[in-house]
């Protein structure tokens, strides 16, 4: 059967699969659509298996917010020209809006959350096979809240850090704000009581050995360790943290001083903690094509 431009585009536009790659399903399928959409679809499968070891850093990172509960998500693709696609976006939005409606809480959970005629593992490797990049489901947190608290939700970049924070009494706006504070400063825990204590303990030892580096005493450089050690919590607590907005006061401070208290914090940072691509984009492009 002759293998027209016309049933191959016919054929892309039911699988979403590339052109030269429905050119072949047609022609090892002797044209017959039926046959060839199975064809792309196995291959589609055994397409997506094989980016398993491919690196996934760019994303999205979104909130999804329904009454008193909310959930933070990171969707992973392997480059940001696939992230900023409105496809993936959407793809994003689904799995999102499926995992905030569900009791699912771990990453095998939420794949195995029935999604039209499969699961939502299912569709994330339907949409690898048509985008032709590794998509990943990274990581998500569920947050509820009272009917007495506020979520504030902030977007940066684009999605590229999403926050999702909890404050009590205060109202939204306050929220918001201390979420675009820890968009901004990139605060690790929310209070310094949250540290782990080996992270502490590390701390303290690389301050006690920087201050008798500089010659102090024993005695001296303990009791500077202390003062660095309050300095570090500023850093790196939310609580803690000079407000952005009037560095005289702390994040805590602020949140205090409009009737409210400071719940929790979710920070997400897209690929923070992962290999990043360093492949030539152009060069993958032409070594596709020749």
């Amino acid at each position: 059967m002759e293998i027209t431009a016309s049933l191959v585009k016919e054929l892309r536009e039911i699988t979403g699969a590339g052109m030269m790659d429905c050119k072949k399903a047609l022609t090892e399928c002797d044209g017959d659509k039926d046959k060839a959409i199975n064809y792309l679809r196995e291959k589609g499968i055994a397409k997506s298996a094989k980016k398993e070891g491919r690196i996934a850093s760019e994303g999205l990172a979104n909130i999804y917010v329904n009454g008193n509960n909310a959930v933070i998500i990171e969707v992973n693709s392997e480059t940001d020209f696939v992230s900023n696609n409105e496809e993936f976006r959407s793809f994003v939005d689904t799995l999102g809006n499926a995992i905030l409606n569900s009791d699912a809480n771990t990453i095998d959970e939420a794949k195995n959350i029935s999604y039209e005629d499969g699961t939502l593992n299912d569709l994330i490797i339907a949409k690898t096979a048509k985008i032709g990049e590794k998509l990943s489901l990274r990581r998500f947190s569920k947050v509820t809240k009272t009917d007495e608290e506020n979520f504030g939700a902030y977007i940066h970049m684009g999605g590229k850090i999403a926050v999702l924070t909890v404050i009590k009494g205060a109202d939204e706006t306050v929220a918001k704000e201390v979420a675009m504070q820890s968009a901004a400063m990139k605060p690790l825990y929310v209070f310094s009581k949250d540290v782990p204590a080996d992270v502490l303990d590390a701390e303290k030892e690389v301050q006690r050995n920087i201050a008798i580096n500089e010659g102090k005493p024993k005695e001296i450089a303990e009791k500077m360790v202390e003062g660095r050690i309050k300095k570090y919590y500023k850093e790196i607590c939310l609580a803690d943290q000079p407000f952005i907005k009037n560095g005289d006061i702390s994040v805590n401070e602020y949140v205090t001083n409009n009737g409210g208290e400071l719940i929790s914090m979710v920070r997400y940072e897209v690929g923070e903690g992962l290999e990043k691509r360093n492949e030539n984009f152009a060069e993958e492009v032409m070594n596709q094509i020749k």
